[in-house]
């Protein structure tokens, strides 16, 4: 492989790619799209909350009542500030590398990845409302729990929660972890299903299609065992912001690439004094819990 062909354009292409692929819960949760320049980790910024309104009884003497399509907003601090660097001296480059992705740029996407859908999932002790355990009641719900974490019927139960916080049906997603995916893909009610998903990386995650009203997903970094803390939510319970750092004043080679709400930065240098070529791949984001309300844990001690 040519030197010429591993510029930082080519490298955050590829990169931006695999992150975006290999995302579970960062594809799952509310993201807001403003283009906002931010200069370091730390900074402050406004997020948009999705719009939502009220319906009117109508009146034929007053007539309609106009509401305000204002959306809301809120703020999240980008203080997730995550790297992955790493040196390919001349001769691997020369004798060893046959894919630059594959050996390198899919392997440091994929722990980025991670660790951005692992920050996400620390906004699960937010969470209080529980289901999974039958006889249980979920804090501030009325309704007595019905089904064990073990069975993918414990949804109906997060559903009943949901439907007593007056969460939207639409969007509404249950990711669970390893131990889980194994007790729920040995029921009828799943493997009769087909998989779907709207990328190759969740359709790996896919368990299949809706359960009782929760598109069902898998993400390794819900651990635990037989104590693994799965969650039920709506889109917009959780929200996650990136924004591409600035491009570094004193660099010779360094690239941003953006899509969707997702953005990565890599910086490109050569150390003459060791031979080797140095990539720097860094992401800055920040996570919130929007509405605490709008999920439920789903867990084998759930109260």
């Amino acid at each position: 492989m040519a030197n010429t062909l591993l510029t930082s354009s080519v490298i955050a292409k590829a990169a931006l790619a695999n992150l975006y692929e290999n995302c579970v819960m960062a594809q799952l949760v509310h993201r807001d799209y403003e283009p906002e320049f931010v200069p370091k980790i730390g900074t402050t910024v406004t997020i948009r909350k999705p719009t939502t309104f009220t319906a009117q009884d109508f009146d034929r003497s007053a007539g309609i009542t106009v509401q305000n399509a204002t959306e809301t907003s809120t703020s999240i601090v980008l203080n997730k500030h995550k790297d992955v660097s790493f040196a390919v001296t001349d001769e691997d480059l020369t004798l060893k590398v046959q894919d630059f992705t594959e050996q390198f740029i899919s392997p440091a996407m994929e722990a980025i990845a991670q660790a951005i859908d692992d920050d996400i999932l620390t906004l699960r002790n937010d969470i209080v409302q529980e289901v999974g355990t039958n006889g249980s009641t979920p804090t501030g719900t009325t309704g007595t729990n019905e089904w064990d974490y073990t069975n993918p019927r414990v949804t109906i139960d997060a559903d009943r929660v949901l439907n007593f916080r007056n969460v939207p049906q639409s969007e509404r997603y249950v990711v669970v972890g390893p131990t889980t995916k194994a007790k729920w893909l040995g029921d009828d009610l799943l493997t009769k299903v087909d998989q779907r998903g709207d990328t190759d990386g969740l359709r790996d995650a896919s368990l299949g299609n809706k359960i009782y009203g929760f598109l069902p997903f898998m993400d390794q970094n819900i651990t635990g065992g037989n104590s693994e803390i799965s969650v039920a939510f709506h889109r917009t319970a959780f929200a996650l912001c990136m924004r591409p750092l600035a491009l570094p004043m004193g660099a010779k080679e360094a690239a941003i690439e953006t899509y969707k709400g997702f953005g990565i930065r890599v910086v490109k240098d050569y150390d003459v004094s060791f031979k080797q070529d140095v990539v720097s791949l860094d992401v800055l984001y920040g996570v919130k819990t929007l509405a605490a309300t709008r999920a439920v844990l789903i867990t084998a001690a759930a109260s």
